[in-house]
């Protein structure tokens, strides 16, 4: 009985909560230590928060604070009305959110859309970053796929265009995009793709996912300075990345030689997370 309880997993407590930053009423989620030291994980499209809840487990009696929050127009944050859906704007409020909770050093886990919230942030506030993990996220137009140019050069005024990217939003198109490139689904839960449609389909969030994605392309603009902080920046950065991806150039093309100054990683990938052949590329200051 004793061995027993010491070989035990930790299974950590998750604690869910809001703040307030601006008018917009911040959900998010939490575990570990409150002096612990933090990953800030920020989620990707159609996702929330919840995207990060196997994570939370599988990290149970580690050190870190983990926290992970949702965006406005995702998850179970509310925005009032009139609210300017922007990659800018959703920066705004994650950079308001680490204030509020007084977060004033952090490392920073990005996936997908997490990627152009946090590298702004880290331009902002460079002092704050610690650390890097990128998960398909571009920095870089070589880790656009043909479909991600496509889909980027989408503008709104053209007929059919909108009715495209609304498609997005539905259960077989939110289904799609954790499907595709993925060699065995069998390792992918249901409920990912349920809970992100349930979401989708609260009052106005269609408008505001359709707002972001015409505003995808305005990201591109900041690749110049978002470079240039990872090339100056000094904090250890891993990459993974999903070969699989529709909207990520596979096999670490994403991520062009002389971006680091470290060496191709050999770690194991974890399945949960990337189960389509995901490619490491490591660097330590």
């Amino acid at each position: 009985m004793t061995a027993a309880r010491r070989t035990a997993p930790s299974v950590p407590s998750v604690r869910h909560r809001t703040v307030d930053v601006d008018g917009v009423r911040v959900a998010y989620r939490e575990s570990g230590p409150a002096d612990g030291p933090v990953l800030l994980l920020l989620h990707g499209f159609p996702t929330a928060s919840h995207q990060f809840a196997r994570l939370m487990d599988a990290l149970g009696g580690t050190p870190y604070r983990l926290i992970a929050p949702d965006y406005p127009g995702f998850g179970r944050t509310e925005a009032p009305e009139g609210f300017t859906y922007t990659f800018d704007r959703l920066a705004d409020i994650v950079e308001g959110f680490t204030d509020a909770l007084g977060l004033d050093r952090f490392a920073l886990y990005l996936f997908d859309f997490g990627a152009p919230v946090g590298l702004r942030l880290a331009t902002r506030r460079p002092d704050r970053v610690t650390g890097l993990i990128v998960q398909n996220g571009n920095a870089y137009e070589e880790g656009l796929s043909d479909a991600a140019r496509e889909f980027a050069g989408l503008r709104r005024e053209v007929p059919g265009n909108e009715e495209r990217v609304r498609g997005l939003f539905t259960l077989e198109g939110t289904r799609f995009q954790y499907e595709t490139g993925v060699a065995d689904t069998g390792l992918l839960s249901p409920d990912s793709w349920t809970l992100d449609v349930h979401y989708l389909g609260l009052p106005g969030r269609a408008d505001a996912q359709a707002d972001l994605a015409f505003d995808y392309a305005s990201n591109f603009g900041h690749y110049p300075a978002w470079q240039a902080w990872l090339r100056g920046a000094g904090v250890p950065v891993l990459v993974v990345w999903g070969g699989g991806s529709l909207l990520h150039a596979g096999g670490g093309e994403g991520v062009p030689a002389g971006t680091f100054r470290g060496r191709p990683c050999t770690s194991s990938p974890a399945r949960a997370t990337s189960p389509s052949r995901p490619t490491f590329r490591r660097s330590r200051p």
